[in-house]
């Protein structure tokens, strides 16, 4: 079967975000739903929802509204990509979303924080070296919330993903 060109998922942000959430692309779960990480066994939704405080099991704009309450942002590295599957080691001929225009746009963020390894990578080969000079933002990598990451235990990534709450 042959890698297909998928699109990602429109930014969830206010203009007033501090903490930004990148992922590399949406796997093929969430863009089933048209949702940021729609896999069930995904840990972002359990994560988040205990360090901002809201249930878990609320609609899905109900979720990204507590985000956007709380200022953080979601978005992904990737804006085109060719993959077969989920796993971000199948993700092939990347494009990067508009990150200029983002940060134009978001003048308070204060960190970057990336789900995974490959966002990460990405950002860091395809964005940070186009980026304007006068652009300055922490940048902190997280262990992926992904079911295929069991390298860390639930407990594990929860501790690590504390971190962001330092920047809000």
């Amino acid at each position: 079967m042959a890698a297909e060109r998928i699109q990602g998922l429109a930014a969830v942000s206010q203009p007033d975000a501090q903490v930004l959430v990148l992922g590399s692309m949406p796997g093929v779960a969430s863009l089933k739903q048209q949702q940021y990480y729609g896999h069930p066994r995904n840990l972002f939704w359990p994560i988040m929802a205990e360090l901002c405080g809201f249930h878990e099991e609320l609609a899905y704009p109900a979720r990204l509204s507590a985000l956007q309450q709380h200022k953080i942002a979601l978005w992904d590295v990737l804006q085109h990509c060719e993959r077969q599957g989920s796993l971000d080691s199948a993700i092939r001929n990347e494009t990067p979303n508009d990150f200029d225009r983002f940060l134009q746009q978001h003048t308070k963020l204060r960190l970057i924080a990336f789900n995974g390894r490959k966002a990460e990578q990405s950002f860091r080969r395809l964005v940070l070296p186009k980026l304007a000079a006068n652009w300055h933002c922490q940048l902190l990598s997280l262990p992926s919330t992904s079911p295929a990451n069991a390298a860390q235990s639930a407990e594990q990534r929860r501790q690590k993903w504390q971190q962001i709450m330092n920047f809000l």
